[in-house]
């Protein structure tokens, strides 16, 4: 990657980190999931969005389809959740933080005890 598209990168990060700030985990596991059968697996390939995998990766380790997961990684990048980076001839996919295996509570509305 050349100088300027470095740069390019590194302030698209920034951007990215920034407005992350302001979002809660719960917020963004209602970003990342989809409804349905498959609603688990996206989640996981999600979480697998640690910037040392490509789409592809992602895909074959979670068993999706790599056209329906390409689909819904252009929506979490759109909702500013994931974004993408080229590592030599490879994008690599990095989420603003994994979703943690507890938020899938629902939220304690007032923090009212159960």
């Amino acid at each position: 990657m050349e100088k300027n598209g470095r740069l390019e990168w590194l302030l698209e990060c920034l951007i990215h980190i920034i407005g992350r700030a302001a979002i809660k985990v719960e917020e963004v596991r209602q970003l990342a999931a989809i409804k349905g059968k498959y609603a688990e697996e996206y989640v996981n390939a999600f979480n697998l969005c640690n910037g040392t995998l490509t789409l592809s990766n992602i895909a074959e380790k979670t068993g999706l389809d790599q056209g329906n997961l390409s689909r819904v990684v252009d929506r979490w990048v759109k909702n500013a959740i994931v974004f993408r980076y080229e590592e030599g001839n490879e994008v690599r996919l990095l989420h603003v933080f994994p979703i943690p295996e507890n938020s899938k509570e629902k939220p304690n509305p007032r923090g009212k005890k159960k």
